[in-house]
């Protein structure tokens, strides 16, 4: 069973910075990617950047040049460091991450895992 824990949220005001962080544990043989996706109130779930393998990454259009995702797979963490923050970023943010775990059997498996969330608010 692979965990993830976010950590890093909190309440910032507009302009603000605050950095994310995902760890992952358990039998991870590889990842394959790693992002992070946020949600508000009566809203829908977003994508708001993904990192691939050979360090590719994505970005939904209103975080770039703001955000910027980053990986240590030696450590089984990623960050999110979110910069000129706005009011319209106020959002749950989650991390996922999927690749390959080790079974109890010795064989390699697919995996998608999540995270519980972190509040991010950015008000005055």
């Amino acid at each position: 069973q692979v965990q993830l824990v976010e950590s890093g949220g909190g309440l910032v005001q507009p302009g603000g910075s605050l950095r994310l962080s995902c760890a992952a544990s358990g039998s991870i043989f590889s990842i394959n990617a790693m992002g992070w996706y946020r949600q508000a109130p009566g809203k829908r779930v977003e994508l708001v950047a993904e990192m691939r393998n050979g360090g590719r990454t994505k970005y939904t259009d209103s975080v770039k040049g703001r955000f910027a995702i980053s990986r240590d797979d030696a450590k089984n963490t990623s960050c999110l460091q979110m910069n000129s923050l706005k009011p319209e970023d106020t959002a749950v943010y989650q991390c996922n991450v999927e690749g390959l775990r080790a079974t109890p059997e010795g064989l390699l498996a697919e995996f998608g895992s999540w995270g519980q969330g972190t509040q991010v608010t950015v008000s005055s």
